[in-house]
């Protein structure tokens, strides 16, 4: 799991070309190894550009490094790299929560590899006809994995074998692997090792100390070009004398840069400022979880809820806001999440005195909330905000009514006119999309007035302001203010949209909150939108907004007109295979234009032009991963529906998990779908996975598990409690601390004077906690110990899951 966030550069350096420094225009792009999954937009005419953009996803493949490269935006020609920053992936958790600057290093196409390559090494002594006696080398090149794509295809991989010396450089070379990644080669090399000498007892099966000191094996994996220069795609050496002690060795080895990186002095390239978090949990067989799991999940149930496990854990981890989310991710999954928020909503009322500062504070049940509303709402939001959004960023209307921003030319009416129109789209869009919310957020809701009231009966507002406070200041306002974050857009917007959308969000949050029209415009420092504020009409608004609020809360059952627009979404470029030919090859892919909405799949030849087929949502049967075998390319996945297999190759590895993460949430809930489906192509009179002849049999593998079908979630629970008891251990401290505050409390019945040692902690009953805690300690240890078994059976050094990193010897 890796996020990037707040991405800045500084003092960027010359770059060979046309372009001038001054009038530099960069972007900045994300690679595992050397596959790009991420781009920024381009920063025009700065050294010291602010690109400010986050990058949160799930890493969908084993990487070597993680890197972010500068480029120069160049009009006629490829882009320039300016500089990139490497960090191995042993290397992020150094960097994990931490912002800092790093420096820019010369891009090197002879230092951009990735992949492993296979190799058994062997020292054979031969007699010649003349009864001399010499020593063979044999170099076996078994195979390679996880090469890099060439130009976003696979390569066409071959090897050269060198025997290098002081003296001395033979090379041999393989055959060439077409269209694949991971070439299996299984050929053999002899090198003589040592010089032919007189048959002796004293030298049988012994090389001479000072050749094997200075020989190497040297072996080169490159891609084919044909009529243009090979490109190089890895190194690795390995000394000959490894063989000293024994005779045989068998190791995987990573691929290096050329000369093994060695990195001569650049000129000041500039540097790069990241904000990096790399999460990586070891993730244990179902059985280990059960107790945690079971534990968390009678949360709800616990009385008082403070001594449950699942806010014990809230309590211990309260200044870490990722905390709460794999928890609110469990408790949607087993439908246990409405009991226990509500629970920890009541106790945060009882200790709320006024009504006009309900859930205003950042504590455990607006924190669950927040999660469940960015997990449960992201359809929602896209349903309701993404069209208005499109038009806003995409029109680009000044919108400016601050006096002191105006730019010369600027009329501040027409700019008042223009944010009035684009607040009013807003608004209507939230106030008239109650039937487009989901049924556990309207259950939230709905539990939070019935609290809110029980809790201040004689506030007739209460109500309605304990669910404004989440649905507008912490929901649509926030999507309004940064819309990229919640998916509405590719990419932070430039500076003026944002100048935009941030007068939309205050004014939004003020229609949407709760209260008399003195209180709402005292609630603005600035003049300007206190005046602007004044021109919407308070009763129509004050209106709107209630009957929106009690549609979303209340059991009155909300009815769709049916009559939604269809909203995009997912979109991209992608290679597409043609439907119904027969011969295979690269002229069966095309690209094209793939489009999803809440109503169809389409695609089309262009951006914007007409679709070419399109594919009802509703009629979706499956989307699943194809083996890269099917068509030997990388990132592809098929959509089954009613006719012929839909096969897809997206532009990268985080590209395709979200393409069929989109399409598998769209069609999760569809009749007919299938239980298993064929990983591999229908060719040749057979399917290519399982070999049956038969073109209509039913497929030879299961399709991914369907899960929370109401919710159309996909929660990998195991994952989700290794990251809780990762949390747990890493705060043992304070779990410790709070077990003996319970301790303290029992034993000590006299005037609290210990105050400070616990008062951070929430102990109502300090029986049921210190029980809780107990039975947490335990299961703890237990995972632990599940842990140490687990890291003592570790691959071996050498393995295919632990390759040799570096030159051997």
């Amino acid at each position: 799991l890796h996020s990037t966030r707040g991405c800045e550069a500084k003092n960027l350096g010359p770059v060979s070309g046309p372009n001038r420094q001054r009038d530099l225009c960069t972007f900045c792009t994300i690679s595992l190894d050397q596959e790009e999954v991420f781009r920024t937009r381009v920063f025009d005419k700065s050294v010291t550009p602010f690109y400010g953009e986050d990058f949160y996803f799930e890493i969908p493949r084993p990487f070597q490094c993680l890197s972010f490269y500068v480029y120069a935006k160049s009009v006629f020609q490829r882009d320039l790299p300016v500089g990139k920053v490497s960090i191995r992936k042993d290397d992020l958790c150094k960097y994990n929560g931490k912002e800092d600057w790093f420096g820019l290093q010369t891009v090197d196409p002879n230092s951009e590899v990735q992949g492993k390559v296979h190799l058994e090494m062997r020292l054979n002594e031969v007699i010649t006809e003349n009864g001399s006696i010499g020593q063979h080398l044999l170099v076996r090149i078994i195979e390679c994995k996880e090469l890099p794509l060439i130009s976003g295809q696979n390569c066409d991989p071959y090897a050269t074998v060198s025997l290098v010396g002081p003296a001395r450089s033979d090379q041999k070379k393989t055959k060439v692997k077409k269209k694949t990644s991971n070439p299996h080669f299984d050929e053999t090399f002899f090198f003589e090792v040592t010089r032919s000498s007189s048959y002796s007892k004293k030298s049988h099966f012994q090389v001479e100390e000072e050749d094997i000191e200075k020989l190497e094996i040297k072996v080169d994996l490159w891609n084919n070009e044909n009529l243009a220069q090979d490109v190089f795609l890895g190194e690795t050496r390995v000394s000959v004398k490894i063989l000293r002690n024994d005779h045989i060795h068998k190791a995987w080895y990573l691929l290096q840069p050329k000369g093994n990186g060695s990195k001569s002095k650049s000129d000041d390239l500039g540097s790069l400022r990241l904000k990096l978090t790399y999460i990586e949990d070891t993730v244990l067989p179902s059985a280990c979880y059960t107790p945690l799991c079971n534990l968390l999940l009678k949360s709800p149930d616990v009385k008082p809820i403070s001594a449950s496990a699942a806010h014990i854990l809230g309590d211990i981890c309260r200044e870490r806001y990722e905390a709460v989310l794999p928890l609110a991710r469990l408790l949607l999954h087993h439908n246990r999440f409405v009991p226990f928020v509500s629970a920890v909503a009541a106790l945060e009322l009882d200790n709320t005195q006024e009504a006009n500062t309900i859930f205003r504070g950042n504590s455990l049940a607006t924190r669950c909330i927040d999660d469940m509303m960015k997990i449960v709402g992201k359809n929602y939001l896209a349903v309701t905000l993404k069209p208005v959004i499109d038009e806003i960023c995409e029109s680009n209307k000044t919108c400016e009514i601050d006096p002191v921003k105006l730019k010369e030319g600027d009329n501040v009416e027409v700019n008042k006119e223009n944010l009035q129109v684009y607040v009013q789209k807003v608004f209507s869009s939230i106030t008239q999309s109650s039937s487009s919310c989901p049924p556990l957020m309207c259950d939230v809701f709905r539990s939070l007035r019935h609290l809110a009231c029980k809790r201040f009966p004689g506030d007739p507002h209460v109500q309605y302001s304990a669910v404004s406070s989440f649905v507008f200041l912490r929901f649509f306002a926030v999507a309004v203010l940064s819309p990229h974050s919640f998916q509405l857009r590719p990419h932070h917007p430039d500076p003026e949209i944002s100048r935009t959308l941030t007068l939309i969000s205050k004014t939004i949050q003020t229609l949407g909150s709760w209260g008399s029209l003195s209180k709402k415009l005292s609630s603005f420092k600035e003049t300007y939108m206190y005046d602007f504020f004044k021109s919407f009409q308070e009763d129509k608004c004050i209106e709107k907004v209630k009957k929106f609020l009690d549609e979303i809360s209340s059991n009155v059952s909300k009815e769709s007109s049916g009559l939604e627009d269809a909203v995009v979404l997912k979109e991209g470029e992608v290679q597409k295979r043609a439907q119904g030919r027969k011969r295979l090859g690269k002229k069966n892919f095309k690209k094209r234009w793939l489009r999803v909405t809440n109503r169809e799949l389409s695609y089309h030849k262009h951006k914007g032009k007409e679709a070419l087929c399109t594919i009802s949502v509703k009629n979706i049967q499956a989307v699943e991963k194809l083996d890269e075998s099917a068509f030997n390319r990388k990132n592809m996945f098929q959509v089954v529906h009613s006719e012929k297999p839909l096969y897809v190759q997206a532009g990268n590895c985080v590209e395709a998990s979200e393409w069929l993460d989109v399409l598998g949430q769209v069609s999760r809930c569809n009749e007919g779908r299938l239980t298993t489906f064929h990983p591999s192509n229908y060719t040749a009179g057979a399917w290519q996975c399982c070999k049956n002849q038969n073109s209509n049999s039913p497929g030879c593998k299961p399709c991914t598990t369907t899960v929370m079908d109401n919710l159309q979630l996909d929660i990998d629970c195991d994952r989700e409690t290794e990251r809780i008891f990762s949390l747990l251990s890493s705060n043992d401290t304070k779990l410790q601390n709070m077990e003996d505050a319970c301790a303290t409390m029992v034993v000590y019945q006299g005037p609290q004077r210990e105050q400070e040692e616990y008062s951070k902690f929430t102990i109502q009953e300090p029986k049921e906690t210190f029980q809780t805690l107990q039975q947490l300690r335990n299961i703890m240890r237990e995972l632990q110990n599940q842990h140490l078994i687990r890291n003592d059976t570790t691959a071996q050094y050498g393995s295919l899951d632990n390759p040799i990193v570096g030159k051997t010897s």
